[in-house]
C-alpha cells in the first residue's frame, strides 16, 4: 500500500515507504521482509491494492480520542492525527496508530497482532528525547490502537525530495550525531540490547529546530544471548548483508545509518541500486562538496564485514564530531565571558614530515630526536632539528598512542593490542608485550616500570627492561586514559567512568572516584589535587589522598583533552570549542577562548604561552595570562595531537598525515 504523507506534521509512526507497492506477506515472526530494490518509486505506474477502510473524521475512540484525518497509510497500519478530548481547555494532539488486519489468513493476522503489540510494549519501556512517547494501547471494534506523541516535522526523505539535490554536509552530520546518540541508547538498553533494524530517511523525523526523532519501531528487536537470529527484515538498499541472513546486531544499524547518510549527501536512492555497491558510488565522486573526513566516516560504516565497521554508535559519533565544523554549534559565551580576540598573526613553518596516514599520536622529544606514531602502523624517529627521517618500526595496527622514552628505549602502544619497545638509536625491537585488545593509552615510565592501559579493560605494570608483566588491574571498560605518576601512586581514568588511584608497586586500589561518563582525559597533578576531564562535561579536581572532589567545573560538552597545570592555573580544552584557564585551587574561570570547533588536543604551556590544536585544522598559540590570540597555523585537517614544545619550537601532528615543526 502506498504511503500518504502530510507535509508539516506527521505521526512518529507513519509507516515507512519501502519502495514496494505490494509488500510480501509478513514472515514467520510477524516482521516485514526486506523490500525488493526493483520496486518502483512512489510516483511510478505500479499496481495498487484496494484502499484501506479508514475511520471517518470526527470518530471517537474509547470516548477520548477524536480522529481528525489520516496522515499515514501503510501495508499493515493507518496513522491518524487525533485529539485527546480529556483536555477540555487546550487542544492536545496525538498520533493514533491503527493496525489494519487485511491479511487473508488467520495465522498471518495473529502474527501481525503480535508484532503490533510488541511495538507498543517496546516503546513503552523507552525514554529518550529522540523516541516518541507512548500514551495508550487498546482494542476497539475488533481493531488494535496505539496512541503516541505526535511529532511535528518532516521525515528526511521528504526534506531531500523538497531540496531536489544533495543536502548540506554539516546539517546531515549534525543529524547523524543525534542519531548515534539514540542508537547508543538502544544498543546499551538494559536488560536487553535493542536493534532498530530499519534505519532509513523515511523513518527519521526532522523537527523545526533541526532535532531528529527516530520513528517506526515495528521491526525493532530485543536481543539476548540465545536470540541473535531471526527473519530477513528491513529495507533493501539500507539493510546490511548480515540482515539478509537473519542476523540482527547493533553493527547492522551502523551500516543502515551509513546508507542513509550516503543517500542524503548524494541524492542517489540505494533502493534503486544493486545492494552492497556503495563502494562503486563514492560519496565525493557524486558530491565533491563533501569533505574527505565525512566520506571516511561513511565508508567505514558501510563495510561489508560488520567487524570492520565502527564498533559502536558512540565510536561513530566521535568520528562525526571530528569532521571539520560539525562540533561548531556551541552556545554563545555568557555575559561574563571575555571578548574573543582574533589575531592575524601566523607562525612560521620550520619543517614538516609526511607520514602515510593520519597522525593522532603526540610527539615525544628526547636527545635531539623526535618520536611519533601514525595510523600507517609505524613508529617514526626523526631528527628534531631538521625533520629528517632516521628510522621507523612497523607494528600490525594503527598507532594513536603517544611514545614514551626511558633511557635508550622508546615505547608505544598499537591498535594491534601490543606495547612495543624499540632501541632509541636504530629502531631495533627489544621486546613486545601483548594485551588482548587495542592499546590506545600512552605508556608512562617510572623507575623502570611502564604503566599503560588497554581496551581489554586492564591497567598494566610492565618491566621496562624485559617486557614482562609485574602486575595488572582489571577494570570494567577500556582504559584509554594515560597514567599520572606521583611518588608511589598512579592515577588513571577508565571508560567505566572511574578515576583510579593505584599503588605503584602492587596495583592495589587506594581509591576510585566515579564520574557520570567515561574518563579518557589523562590526569595531571598539582598542589595535592588530581585534575582530570570526563565525558560528563566536567573537569574534576580530586583530593590526591582520598579521591573526593575538591571542585568541578562544568563545560558545554565532553572533556577529552588532558589538563595542563602550570603555577596557579589549570588549562584544558573542551569539545564545546573552548580552551579554558581555571584557578587551580578553586576552579574559578579565569578566561576562556573560543575556537569554534572541538578541542581534544591537550594544551602545553611554555614561556607564558599556551599551545594546542583544534578540529578546525589550526594550531593555536594564546597568551597564557590573558587568553588573547597570538598566532595560528593552519594544517590540512583536524589536529587532535597534543604539542611538544622545546627550544622555541612547537612540534605537533595533524590528521593531514603531517608532523609540523613551528616557531613558538
Amino acid at each position: 500500500m502506498g504511503l500518504i504523507k502530510k507535509v508539516g506534521t506527521r505521526a512518529y509512526s507513519a509507516p515507512p515507504d519501502t519502495g514496494s507497492a505490494n509488500p510480501p506477506p509478513a514472515p514467520d515472526d510477524g516482521t516485514r521482509t526486506i523490500a525488493p530494490a526493483s520496486a518502483a518509486p512512489a510516483d511510478a505506474e505500479t499496481p495498487r491494492a484496494a484502499p484501506l477502510q479508514t475511520l471517518a473524521a470526527g470518530s471517537v475512540l474509547q470516548g477520548r480520542y477524536q480522529i481528525e484525518e489520516p496522515i499515514g497509510i501503510g501495508g499493515m497500519s493507518v496513522v491518524y492525527r487525533g485529539r485527546d478530548l480529556r483536555f477540555k481547555d487546550v487542544a492536545r494532539y496525538c498520533a493514533v496508530k491503527e493496525m489494519s488486519q487485511s491479511a487473508p489468513d488467520s495465522h498471518t493476522r495473529l502474527l501481525n497482532l503480535k508484532n503490533f503489540e510488541r511495538e507498543a510494549g517496546l516503546l513503552a519501556t523507552l525514554q529518550h528525547p529522540a523516541i516518541p512517547k507512548v500514551y495508550d494501547f487498546f482494542e476497539e471494534g475488533g481493531r488494535v490502537y496505539l496512541v503516541l506523541e505526535l511529532i511535528s516535522g518532516k521525515d528526511m526523505e521528504t526534506v531531500l525530495e523538497e531540496a531536489g539535490k544533495p543536502l548540506d554536509e554539516l546539517r546531515v552530520a549534525r543529524w547523524a550525531v543525534q542519531i548515534c546518540d539514540v542508537l547508543s541508547y538502544l544498543h546499551e538498553h538494559k536488560p536487553e540490547t535493542i536493534v532498530f533494524r530499519d534505519m532509513k530517511p523515511s523513518n527519521i523525523m526532522v523537527l523545526a529546530d533541526d532535532r531528529v526523532v527516530l520513528i517506526d519501531f515495528g521491526i525493532a528487536r530485543n536481543l539476548n544471548r540465545s536470540d541473535r537470529k531471526g527473519t530477513m527484515i528491513g529495507t533493501e538498499g539500507y539493510s546490511p548483508p548480515e540482515q539478509y541472513r537473519g542476523i540482527a546486531e547493533p553493527a547492522g544499524d551502523i551500516y543502515a545509518l551509513g546508507a542513509t547518510l550516503h543517500h542524503l549527501l548524494t541524492n542517489t536512492d540505494p533502493r534503486l541500486e544493486t545492494p552492497f555497491t556503495f563502494q562503486e558510488r563514492p560519496v565525493r565522486q557524486l558530491n565533491p562538496l563533501v569533505s574527505p573526513e565525512m566520506e571516511a566516516v561513511i565508508v567505514r560504516a558501510l563495510e561489508y564485514d560488520m567487524t570492520a565497521r565502527w564498533q559502536s554508535a558512540e565510536e561513530m559519533k566521535r568520528a562525526l564530531l571530528a569532521v571539520p565544523g560539525v562540533a561548531g554549534d556551541t552556545p554563545a559565551p555568557g555575559p561574563s565571558a571575555p571578548a574573543i580576540v582574533r589575531g592575524t598573526g601566523r607562525s612560521e613553518l620550520i619543517w614538516s614530515f609526511a607520514c602515510e596516514d593520519e597522525i593522532r599520536s603526540s610527539p615525544c622529544l628526547a636527545g635531539g630526536m623526535l618520536f611519533i606514531g601514525s595510523y600507517d602502523t609505524n613508529l617514526y624517529a626523526l631528527d628534531a632539528g631538521r625533520g629528517e627521517f632516521r628510522w621507523k618500526y612497523a607494528t600490525e595496527g594503527g598507532i594513536s598512542s603517544s611514545p614514551a622514552v626511558w633511557q635508550d628505549n622508546v615505547m608505544v602502544g598499537s591498535e594491534d593490542g601490543a606495547v612495543y619497545c624499540c632501541d632509541i638509536r636504530r629502531g631495533g625491537l627489544r621486546w613486545t608485550f601483548r594485551t588482548a585488545r587495542a592499546v590506545r593509552s600512552s605508556p608512562r615510565v617510572e623507575d623502570r616500570v611502564v604503566f599503560v592501559g588497554s581496551d581489554d579493560q586492564h591497567i598494566y605494570a610492565i618491566d621496562g627492561l624485559r617486557g614482562t608483566l609485574i602486575w595488572k588491574y582489571r577494570t570494567w571498560n577500556p582504559i584509554r586514559s594515560s597514567a599520572c605518576i606521583v611518588g608511589q601512586t598512579i592515577f588513571i581514568g577508565g571508560d567505566d567512568g572511574h578515576v583510579y588511584c593505584l599503588d605503584v608497586r602492587s596495583g592495589a586500589v587506594k581509591w576510585k572516584q566515579r564520574t557520570q561518563q567515561p574518563v579518557r582525559s589523562s590526569p595531571a597533578a598539582g598542589e595535592g589535587l588530581i585534575y582530570v576531564g570526563s565525558l560528563d562535561q566536567n573537569l574534576y579536581a580530586l583530593d590526591a589522598e582520598g579521591g573526593w572532589p575538591a571542585w568541578r567545573f562544568r563545560t558545554g560538552h565532553y572533556v577529552n583533552s588532558s589538563p595542563c597545570v602550570v603555577g596557579t592555573r589549570v588549562f584544558v580544552g573542551g569539545v564545546d570549542g573552548f580552551l579554558y584557564a581555571l584557578d587551580a585551587k578553586s576552579g574559578r574561570l579565569v578566561w576562556k577562548y573560543e575556537t569554534g570547533s572541538q578541542i581534544t588536543s591537550s594544551p602545553r604551556v611554555e614561556a607564558g604561552r599556551v599551545y594546542f590544536g583544534a578540529v578546525d585544522g589550526n594550531v593555536y598559540c594564546l597568551d597564557a595570562g590573558q587568553g588573547s590570540l597570538l598566532w595560528t597555523y593552519p594544517t590540512g585537517a583536524a589536529v587532535v595531537s597534543s604539542p611538544a614544545v622545546a627550544d622555541g619550537v612547537v612540534y605537533i601532528g595533524s590528521m593531514d598525515h603531517k608532523l609540523y615543526a613551528l616557531k613558538a
